[in-house]
């Protein structure tokens, strides 16, 4: 069995080679990720890593790996910031406050599909005009939800998550070993 990742994260190759685990092809899917009207967060961040395991075209033997992560503030699906003026807007929204970051992640093999999705708090710290347009010029916002990366510079603003640091960063360790397990994919082997 060929473990195919569906995405272009450098950080979830770096998260599955925590488990020991590399992916024998990458290959990023390529979908629309709009939200639905009035569809609340965790159905879209369910529906987009579905989407995407479905959306990567792969042989009999090769089991497929897609995840999407989504920051949610309240109903409100804060995606990948367009442009830094977007992810400013998304950063001033988040400081002071709590909100949810969740993670799914769609494991396909054939028509056979496992799915799990883990939902985190994250408590953002006030930020300050100068702390804001600071992270901005590292550009480290860009692609991510929400418009920040705890694993970053970002990670200073954060004191306080409840939940899966990996399910933040952007694919739940714990959660993906069970799938992988319970695809038949083999974890933990011994070394020769």
């Amino acid at each position: 069995m060929r473990l195919i990742l569906g995405s272009g994260s450098p950080r979830r190759r770096d998260l599955l080679a925590q488990l020991g685990v590399v992916a024998e092809g990458v290959r990023p899917p390529d979908i629309d990720e709009s939200p639905a009207r009035d569809e609340l967060p965790r159905p879209y961040c369910q529906r987009m890593a579905r989407e995407k395991a479905q959306a990567v075209g792969a042989a009999p033997d090769e089991l497929v790996l897609c995840a999407d992560t989504t920051v949610a503030l309240g109903r409100r699906i804060l995606g990948k910031p367009a442009d830094a003026g977007e992810a400013a807007q998304f950063l001033h929204l988040l400081s002071g406050r709590r909100h949810r970051v969740i993670t799914a992640v769609a494991l396909r093999l054939g028509d056979r599909v496992w799915e799990r999705d883990v939902v985190s708090a994250v408590k953002m710290k006030r930020l300050s005009d100068p702390e804001i347009n600071a992270y901005l010029s590292t550009g480290d916002w860009e692609g991510k939800a929400g418009g920040y990366g705890i694993q970053g510079p970002a990670g200073a603003f954060i004191p306080w998550i409840s939940g899966s640091f990996t399910g933040i960063v952007g694919l739940p360790l714990a959660e993906t070993a069970g799938l992988l397990q319970a695809a038949g994919y083999p974890l933990y082997r011994e070394a020769a």
